[in-house]
């Protein structure tokens, strides 16, 4: 069982950034893939960016050149650092780790507005 903690969001203005923490309770060295999905109202969840084992990225195209997806498996922890933030990022951000088993985090709501 992973338990997924996500931090770092809040309020940023158009053009901003932010940097969002996702905080694993286990080694997170192994599991395969962990990303970033996030999620508005009405909308199904969808595919930020993900990051394997590997260190192999890749970012949906509407955050492509913006958005950076890292992985500290020293410290057990999943980043997003969001650049030029847009209206259009607004969302809930879910923390999402692929091992033995699919875990997602609670969410860490992520508002844009001047």
């Amino acid at each position: 069982q992973v338990q997924l903690v996500e931090s770092g969001g809040g309020l940023v203005q158009p053009g901003g950034s932010l940097r969002l923490s996702c905080a694993a309770s286990t080694s997170v060295s192994s599991i395969a893939i962990l990303g970033w999905y996030r999620q508005t109202p009405g909308k199904p969840r969808e595919l930020v960016a993900i990051i394997t084992v590997g260190g192999n990225t890749n970012y949906a195209d509407a955050v492509k050149g913006r958005f950076t997806i890292s992985r500290d498996n020293a410290e057990n922890t999943l980043y997003l650092v969001m650049k030029n933030v847009k209206s259009g990022d607004r969302a809930v951000y879910y923390c999402y780790a692929l091992g033995e088993a699919r875990y997602w985090g609670g969410g860490s709501q992520v508002a844009v507005s001047a």
